[in-house]
């Protein structure tokens, strides 16, 4: 018997047929088994993300905690502070020796510094860094108004935005307050006029604070480093606490210099 080239024809296409059949079959089977894996891959995905967004939750939960407790730290401190500040005020309503009431009023004005600073803390949204333009304005305000001479000091301020963590704003502020008190009580003696500049950026490397006034200026002889007012004195310690240093000019008035570290 011949052999038919139409049925040799339609047993090949048979066989192909038959072949993508069972191809097609397998590729099903591995979608199958791929859409499984898939979903498993999913399912742990989600569980994942579940716990994901769990541990956040908590640590969301934390952060807000310790923040509370951060607030509440400031405030009582500051109101502590403001506390000793209010006794001292009506001790010295029985002082009679003006110079036992200027001590006085020297330590309430630190007491106040230090309290201004926990204020700004307890008042902002960062419960570790100052904003210290802002604050230098309040606090050298405050000091004008305490000392009454506001009408006739004039003040200029001339600050970078620059923020400091408590441990360098708190030494850093006294070191403001007594420099502005030594300027008011000391520089522009009877009832003159006068102005003090507060200067305070930063270069590559360091702080640079300066105090000045056009007042009449530091004895030639005065040695700050060695020297019995204490508030001189506390400018040095403060400077090395902050290890920094402190360099002193007195043409046109005084100034003092105080680089610290970045």
């Amino acid at each position: 018997m011949g052999s038919n080239p139409h049925y040799s024809t339609i047993t090949r296409a048979g066989l192909t047929l038959d072949k993508m059949t069972r191809d097609k079959s397998k590729t099903k089977e591995q979608l199958i088994e791929e859409l499984a894996r898939l979903r498993k891959r999913i399912t742990e995905s989600k569980k994942l993300t579940t716990e994901q967004k769990q541990t956040e939750a908590q640590i969301k939960t934390s952060l807000k905690e310790k923040e509370m407790l951060l607030k509440e730290i400031h405030h009582r401190v500051k109101n502590n502070l403001q506390t000793i500040h209010s006794l001292l005020s009506l001790q010295t309503k029985y002082l009679n020796d003006e110079q036992d009431k200027s001590l006085f009023k020297q330590t309430q004005d630190r007491i106040k510094t230090m309290a201004l600073i926990h204020e700004k803390l307890y008042t902002s949204q960062d419960f570790v860094n100052i904003d210290f333009r802002e604050y230098i304005q309040n606090l050298s305000a405050h000091l004008l108004r305490s000392y009454s001479v506001a009408s006739r000091i004039g003040l200029r301020i001339e600050v970078e935005k620059i923020t400091l963590d408590i441990d360098r704003a708190i030494p850093c502020s006294l070191i403001i307050n007594e420099l502005v008190t030594n300027s008011i009580k000391h520089a522009f003696s009877n009832d003159k006029k006068g102005c003090i500049t507060i200067d305070f950026h930063t270069n590559k490397k360091d702080h640079v604070l300066s105090i000045q006034d056009n007042g009449k200026g530091l004895p030639e002889n005065l040695d700050y480093r060695n020297t019995e007012s204490l508030g001189l004195q506390l400018v040095y310690a403060l400077t090395e606490q902050l290890h920094g240093k402190v360099r002193l000019s007195r043409s046109k008035g005084t100034k003092f210099t105080i680089t610290f570290k970045k």
